[in-house]
């Protein structure tokens, strides 16, 4: 008992000292406020200075270490936590609540993200001698782990090819082919593999909702979609709802209501523009529902967006 207490201490220490070296990297390559985009397809760095309200979101297949200060995540009604010591993986298309709730100019919130390519995913789950991890109790497409000496590595490395760009279409798939590997030995990746083992649950509810984020300004026939998944309506409800923490038509309201916003705030068009263009039949529906989830009516928050300068939170 005594060794393995001192074994896990000293990975803790060895963590923590990768985790400070890699912070310093990705605060020396984040000059801008948000999104830093780099040279390696997927892999952007953020930074922030400041907290920020509650903000709607859709996040797609992604892999977020975090460095320093404190985000909270909501998805549908379960609350997580990231910090400098944690990471966040998300397996699927899923629209969240963000809300940054540690960052100043001293201590900025730094992460560093990665978007999965699940064609990767798939071929490293594809592969016999890989262990299955202790299976997670967490049946969502989204989770937070404790970052490993083992991940904080990979990311280290990944990031170090920014400085010889020339290695980067050779050694990068490689490097995040490994960041795949390590995340599966989480318990946190036993979702990410069943999402990739075809034939499996998961991975027949994820094709059902990526048709669904592609297809959201159609009207929704849940017979259709279930044909989509290969399976009945009942499961494809209970499964829809175990990996989203949502019904696929609250699922779809979320996708219209977050793009509709997005155009009003970033392309400047109505809401009665904006309700027709994502599948609502009825702008009195659409401004109903859009007040119900933004607080206030549609123009009244995209007033009062741009006035408080929000309109970059995307992270």
């Amino acid at each position: 008992m005594l060794r393995q207490t001192e074994k896990r201490e000293d990975q803790i220490g060895e963590a923590f000292e990768m985790r400070k070296e890699l912070t310093r990297k990705v605060a020396a390559r984040t000059q801008l406020l948000g999104e830093n985009p780099t040279a390696i397809p997927g892999l952007a760095l953020y930074r922030r200075t400041s907290p920020t309200p509650c903000y709607l979101a859709t996040y797609e297949p992604s892999f977020t270490v975090f460095l320093q200060g404190r985000k909270r995540v909501n998805l549908g009604g379960t609350i997580y936590f990231c910090d400098g010591s944690s990471f966040l993986l998300t397996s699927i298309d899923v629209p969240v609540q963000g809300q940054i709730i540690e960052a100043s100019e001293q201590i900025p919130m730094l992460s560093m993200f990665l978007r999965l390519d699940m064609p990767t995913v798939r071929e490293v789950v594809s592969r016999e001698d890989i262990p299955e991890p202790l299976t997670s109790a967490q049946p969502r497409g989204l989770a937070v782990g404790e970052t490993t000496p083992g991940l904080i590595d990979a990311c280290t490395r990944l990031l170090e090819l920014l400085d010889a760009p020339e290695d980067i279409p050779f050694l990068s798939h490689l490097i995040q082919r490994e960041i795949v590997y390590r995340i599966l030995r989480t318990p946190q990746g036993s979702r990410l593999r069943a999402i990739a083992t075809t034939g499996d649950l998961s991975h027949r509810t994820a094709r059902a909702i990526a048709w669904l984020r592609t297809n959201y300004a159609k009207p929704l026939h849940m017979e259709e979609l279930a044909g989509i998944a290969r399976m009945g309506v009942s499961t494809l409800h209970h499964q829809f709802r175990g990996l989203t923490a949502m019904s696929p038509l609250q699922y779809q309201k979320q996708l219209r209501l977050q793009t509709a916003r997005q155009r009003m705030l970033v392309d400047g068009i109505d809401a009665t523009s904006a309700a027709y263009e994502v599948g609502y039949e009825s702008v009195s529906q659409f401004n109903r529902e859009y007040s119900r989830s933004f607080g206030q009516p549609p123009m009244r928050d995209i007033k009062a967006r741009r006035l408080a300068g929000f309109a970059a939170v995307s992270d």
